[in-house]
């Protein structure tokens, strides 16, 4: 079904703290609350009916900025080609929007508060077993490329083989958006290299080269391509895929105020040519799979870590609760499975539910470290477990929002329905994000929505009690985790 311009425009789509938790600084997190056993997982008896799993991810890439979303900005014809094929989570969250938190939570599967990667520039420990430990014990083999960001020694640093999480196939650094001069690392040698030209495509073309030569092979993959862009620098993307449109062609969504709109456009057409850019990649990567005839039995993921805000009420960047910055794509294409014709599915699902719904749809069980649950029936089209909302947090304001800039602690929930959220001095902000999709009106303290407000409320602090958050103060996370902070509250980082 195609989305009109006009669809685009009305709306798109731990408990209290233990003592004694040791000083780590920028050494990795270590389990300082309920850190479980870490556990073999059973092999299955053949594991080559299991399906590979290619997992893109991309950095930033808001869930509104495509066309199968409706964006008239967006010149995404392959993943929107992926949309018709896929299963799409519309009700897809970054639980905590920011780039280290998430990718811990994906490795993992557990909230930010529990591996304690809750801020950026922190090594996430090895406590839990982890997503590529997950699918090894299965009987795959692991891979991953690209933007790694949960080692927390440096950004540039060689990034040794026991703090990879279980990952074989290794090429990767910690963090870069130099996309044009962009290193990385090749298996255990600690020499730096770099990637020719603009770094998506040298790793996406890494990537196709894994691809096809899985072809034929015994046992299934997991491969993870992690790309830096469309995170800003946005004016870097390869020449070809500029000024489509322009800065005076973008269409503004209207919470961007008219004071904003000309800075909005200046990003947001940077913005949309690193998106046309990697939409080429997942067009070849797609093609790749096609033409080595893996497609059927390949699991073919297409995310991202969070949004971005491109000054949608007056705000950039993320971390930040409104749908700009919390709401991703989940394109999940598993044609053997799954069916070959799109759908929508709008259950909440959250980052720490991706580890044990990809792991419930290839078959692999899912370890006990694991805290997100398993949504992968709901994939699959049946009645999944019941799930009324994915909670939403920043443990920790940092780096590109603190409090100077009006960073702030918060919790919330995202419903079908709704978003709601509360600080540490109360309720912040409600919206119906069907009637107000742009959440331009802010339903606290509204008379005719005290019950509202008063039930979601509710569903927050039972989500806080099921996942043992005290919701304390920044600071005293910081100080149970043992990370050394700035005046601005951010870890610093080696470049």
């Amino acid at each position: 079904m195609t989305t009109t311009r006009r669809e685009f425009l009305v709306g798109a789509g731990g408990a209290a703290l233990a003592t004694g938790a040791s000083a780590l600084g920028h050494g990795c997190a270590s389990a300082a609350r309920n850190p479980g056993p870490r556990g073999a997982v059973p092999a299955p008896a053949d594991p080559r009916r299991r399906p590979n799993v290619l997992f893109l991810l991309a950095d930033q890439w808001r869930a509104q900025a495509t066309g199968y979303a409706g964006d008239p900005n967006a010149r995404t014809p392959h993943i929107d080609r992926l949309a018709r094929e896929s299963v799409s989570f519309t009700g897809a969250v970054s639980g905590c929007p920011v780039c280290s938190p998430y990718r811990a939570s994906l490795l993992t599967g557990r909230y930010p508060l529990t591996h304690g990667v809750f801020m950026n520039d922190v090594c996430l420990g090895t406590e839990a077993v982890s997503l590529a430990q997950a699918f090894a014990g299965a009987g795959y083999d692991t891979a991953y490329i690209g933007k790694w960001h949960v080692d927390g020694h440096g950004r540039s640093a060689f990034i040794p083989r026991e703090r990879r999480q279980g990952f074989d196939f290794w090429m990767a650094l910690e963090c870069t958006h130099n996309y044009n001069r962009s290193a990385y690392y090749a298996g255990d040698d600690p020499g730096k290299r770099f990637w020719e030209g603009y770094d998506a495509f040298a790793q996406s073309a890494e990537a196709e080269r894994y691809v096809r030569g899985r072809a034929g092979a015994e046992r299934p993959f997991l491969l993870v391509l992690s790309w830096g862009p469309p995170h800003e620098p946005y004016a870097t993307a390869p020449e070809a895929w500029r000024g489509r449109p322009g800065p005076a062609d973008v269409v503004l969504r209207p919470n961007v105020p008219e004071a904003d709109a000309a800075k909005a456009r200046a990003d947001l057409a940077g913005y949309y040519a690193h998106i046309a850019a990697l939409d080429d990649a997942v067009g070849r990567l797609a093609a790749a799979l096609a033409e080595t005839g893996l497609a059927r039995d390949t699991l073919l993921v297409f995310t991202s870590d969070h949004g971005d805000m491109l000054w949608s009420h007056g705000q950039t960047k993320k971390q930040k609760p409104w749908e700009e910055s919390v709401a991703v794509p989940l394109l999940v294409r598993y044609p053997a499975a799954l069916g070959p014709a799109g759908r929508a599915v709008d259950v909440p699902i959250a980052t720490p539910d991706l580890m044990p719904t990809l792991l419930g749809l290839c078959g692999v069980p899912v370890p006990a470290t694991a805290e997100g649950r398993d949504l992968s029936a709901w994939a699959r089209g049946a009645a999944g477990p019941g799930v009324d909302a994915s909670l939403l947090m920043c443990p920790q304001p940092f780096g590109q929002w603190p409090r100077a800039r009006g960073g702030r602690e918060y919790r919330g929930v995202r419903t079908r329905t709704h978003t709601y959220a509360r600080d540490l001095d109360g309720p912040w902000l409600l919206y119906d994000n069907r009637a107000d999709p742009y959440q331009q009106r802010n339903l606290v303290g509204d008379a005719g929505a005290a019950g509202l407000q008063r039930d979601l409320d509710a569903l927050l602090q039972e989500r806080l009690r099921a996942t043992g958050d005290a919701f304390l103060p920044g600071p005293r996370y910081i100080e149970k985790w043992g990370y050394t902070v700035d005046a601005t509250g951010t870890v610093p980082y080696a470049p």
